[in-house]
């Protein structure tokens, strides 16, 4: 065994000897210190030397997980994420501000609506607390894109290792491939989890309430707004701040309504993603292009490379179907909470106008953070038919009222699906029949080969 403290292997950093010894039980082969120096580790600026030592520590210091996301690293990554681009503490003013606000909106929306969800409380969140708060559900969405990328890296970045393998004298030491494998899933299953953090760190950044992005992350009774985005959005508007608090918690109660009162929403919603992000496809060609193009003097190296490349472009018909019956229920979500919050609005909030088209004007276009997390996960969460399924629940209000507008989430059967939101007065028409059933329903979309599958 080599002398830790002896010098036969010189002229790398001692951060580097200090982390191979680490991996390695002591030893330091000279073969593979010559391989480090081959790559350049032995003239890389100090600094970066330090980002890169950073990362790494932080990826080995992780505790272990069963998983390929690992949700303490998520969450600690996501914490830094969000304390780097400034969080404020939130004060009991605007905890007391959120929850009047919450209060007030739910007696708004009992006129509007017979959909309810008994004993919710308004909180005030910092852009920290709901990282923690949603953590838990981001994570088990990724989860199957996490292991699925952390395999594929994990097999080229072997692959290239095997090719130094056989390249003689200066190829890795025996066996030292076998101990490498585990430890770079590993180190990529850190990487895809610091990756999470970063993105649920930006977008924490951006929502105004809880559950902005029309899923589930936060469970009733708690319903959470965002003091520090609530502010920015009402300063950028050139509105009242106090109207825009109201206006978002009108929003924020009218979603958190509607998860509670139909039981089968939210499960759908989250099995949508969940069964695109099962059946993604791999890029391996782009992987392996990219592992080859590496710097390993570059701390972000590995996150720019892969940026863009992992997944397949072409959907999988899985996929398809998910994906369309995920932007189907994230528009219909989003186009029922526009409705009855307009309905709730608008004899009390003169610029509820003005901040209902801002709102959708954000879900429609989507902010660098949403595009950030598409990035990452394969998939943008994004309402692309809003205004269309907005029209289809005002047309259902004009047509049998307030009663038969909310009738549509009754069943899964009988909601509506992609095809109704190109024909909503056919839809309305249909809804209208006393005779209509689940049956009905599913019979005459077969008929008019309209299977949203």
């Amino acid at each position: 065994m080599t002398d830790p403290d002896d010098d036969d292997a010189p002229g790398l950093p001692p951060e580097i000897e200090k982390l191979l010894r680490g991996l390695t039980g002591g030893e330091l082969d000279p073969q593979l210190a010559s391989m480090m120096q081959g790559m350049g580790l032995d003239k890389v600026d100090p600094q970066m030397l330090a980002m890169v030592m950073g990362q790494v520590q932080a990826m080995f210091a992780a505790p272990e997980s069963d998983t390929a996301v690992n949700a303490v690293l998520a969450t600690d990554i996501a914490r830094k994420t969000v304390a780097a681009g400034g969080d404020e503490i939130v004060g009991e003013t605007d905890r007391r501000a959120a929850a009047e606000a919450v209060q007030v909106a739910g007696l708004w929306l009992d006129a509007v609506t017979d959909l309810t969800e008994p004993g919710l409380t308004g909180v005030a969140w910092s852009r920290a607390e709901w990282v923690e708060a949603t953590m838990p559900v981001w994570t088990d969405l990724v989860e199957p894109v996490a292991a699925a990328v952390t395999d594929a890296v994990g097999t080229a970045l072997t692959a290239q290792l095997g090719q130094l393998g056989d390249l003689g004298d200066t190829g890795l030491p025996p066996g030292m491939l076998d101990q490498a494998a585990p430890m770079l899933r590993r180190m990529h299953g850190s990487m895809f989890s610091m990756q999470l953090g970063q993105g649920t760190g930006t977008l924490a950044a951006e929502v105004l309430t809880g559950c902005e992005v029309s899923l589930p992350l936060v469970p009733a009774p708690t319903v959470a707004l965002l003091p520090a985005a609530l502010r920015e959005l009402a300063q950028g508007l050139e509105v009242d701040e106090p109207q825009a608090r109201l206006y978002l918690a009108v929003r924020e109660v009218a979603r958190v309504r509607l998860f509670g009162a139909v039981p089968w929403l939210a499960p759908a919603l989250l099995a949508a993603v969940r069964d695109y992000a099962a059946d993604i496809s791999i890029d391996m060609a782009g992987i392996e292009e990219a592992v080859r193009s590496i710097d390993p003097a570059d701390p972000e190296a590995v996150q720019q490379a892969l940026q863009g490349r992992m997944f397949a472009p072409q959907h999988s018909p899985a996929q398809r179907a998910a994906l369309a019956r995920l932007e189907t229920l994230l528009a219909l979500v989003e186009g029922w909470v526009d409705v009855v919050t307009e309905r709730a609005t608008r004899d009390h909030l003169p610029q509820a106008d003005a901040l209902g088209e801002a709102v959708r004007r954000r879900r429609a276009t989507g902010g660098p953070a949403e595009k950030a997390f598409g990035a990452l996960v394969g998939l943008e969460l994004r309402p692309r038919r809003l205004r269309d399924a907005a029209n289809l629940f005002a047309a259902l209000e004009d047509s049998g009222g307030p009663a038969s507008r909310d009738a549509a989430w009754r069943h899964p059967d009988l909601a509506p699906g992609t095809s109704d939101l190109d024909d909503p007065l056919g839809y309305v028409e249909r809804s209208a029949r006393p005779e209509t059933d689940a049956m009905d329903v599913e019979l005459d979309r077969l008929l008019r080969g309209e299977d949203d599958a």
